[in-house]
């Protein structure tokens, strides 16, 4: 059995639930492993043992291989078994193992030791041994064994006539019942003392008749051919043999392969003094008795109770024995004396158990107070779900619930699918609006264009995203007549037979006849409205849509081809109000698609959008865009990583700049008189006699010469000094001058360098819209908050640094299933009650649910609500401030160009003349136009 740790692999019991359901049910279903047998009722736990097999932490038990993993390591064993056994001498097994049986040995190496003395010197019937004659050696075989009582003649070489009976039939094969009895019995019996079973059980005494099968083949080829042929002769016949002259063959039978095979075969418990026992289904294989004679069972207590009391007394003795020698007592005091040993060993236990109790519950105490005192500070950011806000953050305003995001104001909000539909529509064509040859236009504007339901005048946001997507289609590969094939292939169905408004297949087959066959070569151009564009898009759907890619493609061919008999067309007087479907549910009257496409539901218009979208992901115009994308992703960051190098060298440079600066201006403010100046002046000086020594020798005329040459002299230092300075602070001055203008020149760079880090990034937006789209961040319970601007062809900012918007707000979408499971794993019952708190009943979204936030007031509290401590919460508000320049204009941008719109049908009204209505074409989305359109395209 593979060992783990040094332990051995114990296999997995079923349960006995399992097993009772397996009794009830007997078609349960189970995992099972193969290899080992086990069976598991859940998958978990069968993956779990798999795993655990796996792990390369096994070891072989017979060869001592590690590394392993469990399967290995088995593998490793039954070889290395199989092998052991076809070696090990089959006539000797059941005898070593009838010798091993209850033995209590403590140490596996002393019983092979005693188990291979006892077998080295004795042979039985069909062993395979060399037999040692006048100096040659022979392979040979054991035929019969002679018992002490029967002594065989001494060894020899056979006579000529009994070399020549190997012809003869040979004797009876193995000895007689009674002789059976006797062969090795005492001298195998570990039970009897070796010397004891040695005199009583000689091996010598025994005689072994023997067959010569072959000599044993030699590597040197001294003696020659002769000398083979006279040997050779001597094969098949029988001689009788002793011990002394015998041998096995090394490989076959030695200490080592003796101590595996006793190994692989026999077991014991974990209990002190436990006998050694052979595995039962070895035991019934090789005849060896199961079960326990009494007269051994006793003998095996025996042995256990004087182990156990050799063992007590080790431990009394170590506890420390009486020192002086006592008198001996009468059965009375002793008696009396053990019941006040117990009275007093009980009261010291007790005694020993309360104080026990007492530490444990002083030591609890005081480490509950360390905690309490100094518990260990936790660092941010963490998990967002392990913070919570404390009193004193409540107290200090921190907000605790979470504004709650609109889902009314969505797109086409009342179906959470078809504004998903919807805005993946919208994100795609102005992502890809460079490939496409289209103009951006704001979600506002696609909303209102997919409302529109006037015939004329026409959109021309609808003609045109239609007709760049069906120029796109042109080059993906498709089927011929695809929807046509798939309508007919459920005609013959349930599914077939019912009419959808009123119109079978075979009718709606024929209207498509003859519609929109060479839509792949209308051409569609911008100087002429694109018309035309309705039917080429009901061409562009009879060969790439089909059931599997547009479920609703029946109803929506049957819209775009019938009309109702008597029906009237219900306008609405402004862009943003919703066209109620016909109030007849049968379209009977044949119609084309120009004139029904307007009366399709928007919802049927998104659909035939995301499938066009969806088809033009694998066109080459888009594919090449992504992979342009991609290159310009990777200039951008090359020079992103040049541009911070020179803001690094520019910043070292100012900072050195500035540290001169400042050197020179203190060296200003604390100048000293020039040295120069300082020795010229004593020099001039000292060279006028003293007045002491020139006042007996001259007049009061010569003291008043003397006077003014002293003064003259004074002012002429002065003035020199006075220059050196001034030409000093000149140079001073022209110096900083200079260093001043240097440090605006660098600081300028600096500049240039941090608007071009702010184009890189809006650009690095763009184009990584093209490649991937992701969201901003997400907030703690795994809301993900969505910020669609600026990416693709859109820009957020246009000539001048106009702000520019696409969406203008903050979409919130709901978390996966995979995040919800991860959090109610995580926080279990409290999770719920936390949103409800957290998030209010209203602002708890189910998954793939989507809200939004339009205001730039709501996203202000949205941000103070967010938690730095968290990880999420972190990097989604570090988004937004990285962001918040482009954000919050663009979110006021949005609410002023929609006040201004729902203005204008007020301002162009006159009091004086008749209302007509407000003028449709003069809505936003009506005066869109496509400004990278190709005329051809």
């Amino acid at each position: 059995m593979p060992t783990c740790r040094r332990k051995r692999v114990v296999l997995t019991e079923p349960s006995e639930a399992l097993l009772q359901a397996a009794k009830s049910n007997p078609n349960k279903e189970v995992y099972y492993l193969q290899q080992t047998g086990e069976i598991f009722e859940t998958y978990e736990a069968y993956a779990a043992r798999m795993s655990f097999y796996r792990l390369k932490q096994f070891q072989c038990e017979v060869t001592g291989k590690s590394g392993l993993d469990y399967f290995q390591a088995l593998e490793s064993e039954q070889q290395e078994a199989q092998t052991m056994h076809s070696r090990f001498p089959e006539p000797l097994k059941a005898a070593v193992l009838k010798a091993v049986q209850w033995q209590v040995v403590g140490r596996l190496d002393h019983l092979v030791e005693a188990v291979f003395d006892r077998f080295k010197d004795r042979y039985f019937v069909d062993e395979k041994v060399f037999v040692d004659a006048q100096g040659d050696k022979f392979y040979a075989k054991v035929v019969q064994v002679h018992p002490p009582k029967t002594k065989g003649e001494s060894v020899g070489v056979p006579a000529e006539n009994q070399a020549s009976s190997s012809s003869v039939p040979s004797p009876p094969h193995g000895i007689a019942d009674d002789d059976a009895v006797q062969i090795h019995k005492i001298g195998g019996d570990l039970k009897i003392p070796a010397k004891e079973a040695l005199v009583r059980d000689d091996p010598l005494t025994y005689s072994y008749k023997v067959q010569i099968l072959e000599e044993q083949h030699e590597k040197s080829h001294e003696k020659g051919k002769a000398a083979s042929k006279d040997k050779a002769k001597w094969s098949g016949s029988f001689m009788d043999v002793q011990c002394s002259v015998m041998s096995r063959d090394r490989l076959a039978f030695s200490k080592s392969i003796l101590r595996r095979f006793i190994r692989d075969c026999v077991d014991r418990d974990a209990a002190v003094a436990s006998p050694w026992t052979v595995k039962p289904v070895i035991a019934k294989h090789y005849g060896v008795d199961s079960v326990m004679p009494e007269e051994t069972r006793k003998g095996v207590e025996d042995i256990k109770r004087g182990e156990i009391d050799k063992r007590k007394k080790i431990w009394e003795d170590k506890e420390g024995p009486p020192t002086k020698k006592q008198k001996k007592m009468t059965a009375a005091q002793e008696e009396r004396v053990k019941a006040l040993a117990v009275a007093a060993e009980k009261r010291e236990r007790e005694a020993r158990e309360k104080a026990e109790r007492q530490q444990k519950a002083k030591e609890e105490a005081e480490r509950l107070a360390a905690e309490k005192k100094k518990k260990k500070p936790i660092r941010y950011p963490t998990e967002d779900l392990d913070v919570r806000l404390n009193d004193k953050e409540k107290k200090a305003g921190l907000k605790v619930k979470k504004p709650t995001p609109s889902k009314l104001g969505l797109p086409f909000g009342e179906n959470q699918g078809t504004f998903e539909a919807f805005l993946t529509a919208w994100n795609f064509l102005v992502i890809y609006g460079q490939p496409l040859h289209l103009s951006t236009f704001t979600m506002d504007e696609f909303e209102h264009a997919l409302r529109h339901s006037l015939v004329d005048p026409p959109c021309a946001l609808l003609g045109e995203i239609h007709s760049t997507l069906i120029y796109n289609l042109r080059t993906v590969p498709f089927t011929r007549h695809s929807a046509v094939l798939s309508l007919l292939r459920i005609q013959d169905t349930p599914e077939g037979d019912y009419r959808v408004l009123g119109v079978s297949i075979d009718k709606l087959a024929g209207a498509m006849a003859d519609i929109g066959n060479n839509w792949e070569r209308i051409p569609l151009r911008h100087n002429e409205m694109r018309d035309g564009w309705e039917e080429a898009l009901l061409g562009c759907l009879k060969d790439h849509a089909t059931l599997d890619n547009f479920p609703r493609l029946r109803e929506v061919l049957t819209r775009l081809l019938f009309a109702p008999e008597l029906h009237e067309e219900v306008s609405s007087s402004s862009s943003s109000s919703r066209v109620s479907s016909p109030a007849a549910n049968v379209l009977s009257v044949q119609s084309s698609p120009s004139e029904r496409y307007y009366a399709l539901p928007p919802a049927d218009r998104i659909d035939i959008l995301t499938l066009m979208c969806n088809l033009a992901v694998s066109s080459k115009a888009v594919h090449s865009h992504m992979e342009s994308c991609e290159e310009q992703l990777t200039a951008l960051r090359k020079e992103k990583i040049e541009i911070g190098r020179q803001k690094k060298q520019y910043t070292e440079e100012m900072n050195s700049l500035a540290g001169e600066t400042e050197v020179k201006e203190l060296g200003t403010n604390g100048v000293v008189p020039d040295e120069d100046t300082t020795m010229h002046e004593s020099s001039d000086l000292s060279d006028v006699p003293s007045e002491d020594g020139s006042e007996t020798a001259s007049t009061s005329s010569a003291r008043q010469k003397r006077s003014a040459r002293q003064k003259d002299l004074r002012q002429k230092a002065h003035t020199q000094a006075h220059a050196k300075q001034r030409e000093l602070a000149r140079a001073q001055a022209a110096s900083a001058k200079q260093a001043l203008a240097e440090h605006r020149r660098l600081d300028e760079e600096v500049n240039k360098l941090e608007r071009r880090l702010e184009a890189i990034e809006r650009e690095f937006r763009k184009l990584l819209g093209a490649v991937r789209v992701k969201p901003l961040g997400k907030d703690r319970f795994h809301n993900r908050i969505w910020w669609f601007d600026g990416m693709g062809s859109a820009s957020l900012l246009g000539s001048g640094g106009v702000v520019q918007y696409g969406a203008g707000r903050i979409f919130i979408q709901g978390p996966s299933e995979m995040d919800l499971e991860l959090m109610l794993k995580k926080e279990d019952d409290d999770y719920e009650a936390r949103r409800l708190e957290e998030e209010g009943p209203e602002g708890m979204l189910a998954p793939s649910e989507w809200a939004q936030y339009a205001e730039p007031e709501e996203l202000d509290e949205f941000l103070a609500w967010l938690n730095p401590k968290g990880v999420r919460e972190l990097a989604l508000k570090n988004s937004f401030i990285k962001w918040w320049n482009h954000i919050a204009p663009g979110m006021r941008k949005r609410i002023s160009d929609l006040n201004i719109s729902a203005k204008l049908p007020e301002a162009r009204r006159s009091t004086r003349t008749k209302s007509y209505g407000h003028d449709v074409s003069r809505e936003p989305y009506m005066m869109w136009t496509n400004r990278r359109a190709v005329n051809s395209v």
